[in-house]
């Protein structure tokens, strides 16, 4: 369904000729895998020609060794089918990020069936080329002795031409160019201003080995944007505060409100898996798949130009808690070392808040229960929590019952006379799609009634949490994880990012408001200090888009980072390859050489943000040890 899509966002009359060009552009990378796995194999079979003896043992490895290889080459590729599918990039070392939870990515793998169709063909693929290989050997190999009777030089003389023949298209096949100064690189498949046929020429072996190897190198293993110490003095002024609390980090200010709102209002934070803006009525979707979204943006405060930190999972609970960016590939919850970060949880608790995590299935998956328990969430309620007749797939229980369950949990908590923080992450709107038999789409796709269903479970949370004691006095934020790669024009899908950013609170609200200002997931924490008005230190890279303001906001996707403002939109890659594109018309032409001027501003904004904020992190500057200041300006 997306790639029907992504062709028929390809221009008229081109599309036959950028695919043409794309599959022979697979054709090289192709190529480049073939001639690696074959190299072993031709410096065996030179070596047996050479000493004019035939092994079968030799033979036999040479099958297995084929076999083996191409066979984890054609595994590759099938995974390969679905993970473009949902990340728009093409097979590599960020899918293990899930290592740790080998069972619980399988089971999720297993109980989505549109998963299935690529493997099924894997295995009979594999099947027919282990007949069609044994075939080959045992023709060229097994029964098909050296043979020098005849003319010895002769002999000799054929067998060095076509060595040094097979030898040398081997060797260019595995540089993939003819070309002296570079061998074939993921650049190279980026031939046109098109970002589905640029993708479509890389070979998942290729993008997977080479990520691999990327990820192995000292100078990858962290990132080395821009010097640190220029990164920090760029975000101090970007921040634009100028008493900075040097003994606790570079960027902790000391906020203090212009009014305190009465009786310390709740906070739910409701963190909706893959709600891209672009699924909602009130940004141009005519499905009418989320009118209960769309409702409550309309009667609250809703915030237009708000993305994602990136585009998993974790990013997005570690953006929206924390107000910490993506920083490349790095996993902040994962380290054997928890750091303690003055997320939202740490600071509301110094003003005598509990707080609370929900989600529908294993806490353990990204390590999220034992980072949010090290950063003082109370509870962590998960899937050991729920009922065994709830739990429906490995993603755990759908979201109605989770909201359903939390109820009664909110409403001791709420008895304790203490303010509460309640974080959610949903999960219904990731594949294995389980829809209950109690709820009745309209649609007729798949994938457009998990987000039906999804929309439905958040007004029955509403209308749930409206009966309730502590309802009046509550403040719920409705932001996505990361959204969805739905209508890619770009390699960075802007509607993998894009999020709707929803506060809603009847009573809390002093009216509805629209904000066009450009944000980030680690902006909404702020943002709720700013609503509650209470004083705390920002120790984050965050701020409060009801009184400040972003030119810019910025974005990660594994090997590469986006930044974006009304009117450009810049993507700078790891294999160096940058681009500008004026996107609120799709163009995707590359403005880079024409507007060297506004690259180099947008590109210093993002990256030193990145690089300010690993230098935090890596120097152990992340959580506030003395309590808030009261008599310090804002």
């Amino acid at each position: 369904m997306n790639e029907v899509n992504r062709l028929n966002d390809l221009p008229q009359g081109e599309s036959f000729v950028l695919l043409l060009n794309s599959f022979f552009m697979g054709f090289r990378f192709d190529t480049v895998i073939s001639g690696y796995i074959l190299s072993i194999p031709f410096i065996m079979l030179l070596i047996t020609s050479t000493f004019r003896f035939t092994n079968r043992i030799i033979s036999r490895i040479i099958f297995w060794y084929l076999f083996v290889l191409y066979c984890v080459a054609f595994l590759i590729c099938a995974a390969d089918i679905p993970y473009f599918n949902q990340f728009f990039a093409r097979f590599n070392v960020s899918a293990f990020l899930w290592a740790e939870t080998p069972g619980f990515v399988t089971k999720m793998i297993i109980q989505e069936f549109r998963y299935w169709w690529t493997f099924i063909p894997f295995i009979i693929f594999c099947f027919l080329f282990y007949k069609l290989l044994r075939r080959i050997t045992k023709l060229y190999l097994m029964d098909n002795p050296v043979d020098i009777t005849g003319n010895r030089i002769l002999f000799f003389a054929k067998n060095l031409i076509l060595t040094l023949l097979a030898g040398l298209i081997l060797f260019v096949g595995m540089r993939g160019r003819i070309s002296k100064k570079s061998p074939i690189r993921v650049g190279t498949a980026y031939f046109s201003n098109y970002a589905f046929p640029n993708q479509l020429g890389l070979n998942p072996v290729f993008t997977f080995l080479r990520s691999y190897l990327n990820s192995r190198n000292e100078e990858n293993k962290q990132l080395n944007l821009i010097d640190p110490n220029v990164a920090i003095k760029n975000v101090r002024k970007y921040l634009n505060f100028e008493n900075y609390i040097d003994s606790i980090s570079p960027i902790a200010r000391n906020i203090m409100p212009d009014s305190i709102l009465p009786n310390k209002p709740n906070v739910v934070i409701v963190i909706m898996e893959s709600m891209s803006a672009a699924k909602m009525g009130m940004y141009g979707n005519t499905n009418n798949l989320t009118p209960v979204l769309d409702s409550l943006a309309s009667t609250g405060y809703a915030f237009d130009n708000v993305y994602t930190a990136g585009i998993h999972t974790y990013n997005g609970v570690y953006g929206t808690l924390f107000s910490y960016p993506a920083v490349g590939r790095f996993h902040p919850m994962k380290g054997v070392e928890i750091l303690k970060y003055n997320g939202i949880a740490s600071t509301l608790k110094q003003h005598g808040y509990s707080s609370i995590y929900f989600t529908t299935h294993d806490s353990q998956f990204d390590n999220a229960g034992g980072f949010l328990s090290a950063n003082d969430y109370g509870q962590i309620i998960s899937q050991k929590d729920f009922p065994s007749n709830k739990i429906l797939s490995t993603l755990g229980v759908p979201d109605d019952y989770l909201f359903e369950f939390s109820i009664p949990i909110l409403n001791k908590l709420h008895e304790k006379n203490k303010p509460f923080l309640a974080a959610f992450m949903t999960a219904s709107d990731h594949g294995p799609y389980i829809i209950p038999d109690y709820f009745f789409p309209k649609s007729d796709n798949v994938r457009q009634q998990i987000v039906e269903y999804a929309d439905w479970s958040i007004g029955k949370f509403i209308q749930l949490s409206s009966e309730q004691e502590w309802f009046n006095n509550t403040l719920f934020v409705f932001i996505a994880d990361h959204g969805s790669p739905m209508n890619s024009v770009y390699d960075m899908p802007l509607n993998y990012f894009h999020t709707p950013l929803i506060f809603y609170g009847p009573n809390v609200l002093e009216e509805n408001r629209s904000f066009d200002c450009f944000g980030g997931q680690i902006d909404v924490f702020p943002t709720i200090l700013g609503i509650l008005g209470l004083p705390y230190v920002n120790n984050t890279f965050g701020i409060d888009l009801t009184r400040e303001e972003r030119h810019y906001t910025y974005f990660y996707m594994d090997d590469k980072y986006g930044v974006i403002n009304q009117e450009f939109f810049l993507v700078v890659r790891e294999n160096g390859l940058s681009s500008l594109y004026k996107y609120p018309e799709k163009d995707t032409k590359n403005y880079l050489e024409d507007l060297p001027d506004i690259v180099d501003v947008m590109d210093t904004y993002a990256k030193s943000h990145i690089q300010a904020a690993q230098w935090i992190i890596q120097n152990k500057k992340t959580m506030v040890e003395t309590r808030y200041k009261t008599k310090e300006p804002r």
